[in-house]
């Protein structure tokens, strides 16, 4: 075990990497908005938080777009005659598109003050949204010969992700408003839990899944991608805000403001340690 044959390259860039990022934020930021009209708390935060995820949504386009051998076949998806609907990629496409419908329709709605066709927009807006990290994590999940993508894990771990990516950002966005602060403190320190909970549970079932596995839990928690997944994604992204929320000072704006920050440092640690570490493995061997 452990000869080396010959060198691949990784199908998946780090690109894809900062589009998890951005558009788990994104997708989060939209729900945050939705809120606001069926939660007081989160009023403050409706248009704000609409503006930054869709942003982040045609950054995210964007970075797809151009990621593309030809960036024009993107037009592809429009077009029913090119769609494969066997494919989990043509899935992905209607929903990105449909959520970016969507959320074009909401903007001119709130513009307009329609209160009851933007409650409904919010609606389907949400669960489009909970739909792209939980494709993300979806399209990783099926592929067998990747032993840390190839996991249940993956879906729900990527809605955790990207809810409390959101909510750091919608923290910053909150400013001194204090009971929303306080929603979304807890936001933070739950979802942040429950990432770390399938962390642990990520790497127990690697490093014990037989060969593939044991490699790909070597090469993930030694050397400079080690000191990304667990020194920056693990450690001080996602166990030091938890210990800093818990705190008295994380209770305070400052000490929230710093935990999100690290957060959204975590997050993408994590993100990048996860679509390197799932192909890691390949390159070498």
């Amino acid at each position: 075990m452990g000869d080396f044959n010959i060198f691949h390259h990784m199908p998946w860039s780090s690109t894809y990497s900062i589009y998890f990022f951005t558009i788990g934020i994104s997708a989060a930021l939209f729900f945050f908005s939705a809120l606001s009209w069926f939660w007081e708390e989160f009023r403050s935060l409706r248009h704000s938080a609409f503006y930054v995820s869709f942003v982040l949504l045609a950054i995210s386009g964007a970075l797809l777009i151009g990621d593309l051998s030809q960036p024009l076949r993107f037009l592809n998806i429009m077009n029913p005659a090119y769609l494969n609907f066997t494919s989990p990629l043509a899935w992905g496409g209607l929903n990105l598109m449909s959520f970016g419908a969507v959320s074009v329709a909401y903007f001119f709605m709130m513009r307009k003050n329609d209160e009851a066709i933007s409650r409904k927009l919010a609606v389907v807006g949400s669960l489009l949204a909970l739909g792209l990290p939980i494709y993300t994590g979806f399209d990783l999940t099926v592929h067998q010969n990747r032993p840390v993508w190839n996991t249940p894990l993956m879906p729900v771990l990527f809605v955790a992700l990207s809810l409390v990516s959101g909510a750091a950002v919608a923290s910053f966005l909150a400013g001194g408003t204090e009971k929303l602060q306080v929603m979304l403190r807890r936001f933070m320190l739950w979802t942040a839990g429950a990432v770390g909970a399938m962390l642990v549970s990520l790497l127990g079932t690697t490093a014990y899944g037989g060969v593939g596995p044991e490699l790909t839990f070597m090469f993930m928690t030694s050397g400079t991608l080690g000191t990304i997944f667990i020194g920056i994604g693990i450690l001080l992204g996602t166990a030091a805000p938890i210990a800093l929320l818990l705190a008295p000072f994380g209770k305070q704006q400052q000490g929230m403001m710093i935990a999100a920050a690290l957060l959204l440092v975590g997050g993408m640690a994590l993100r990048y340690s996860i679509l390197v570490g799932g192909q890691i493995v390949q390159i070498y061997f």
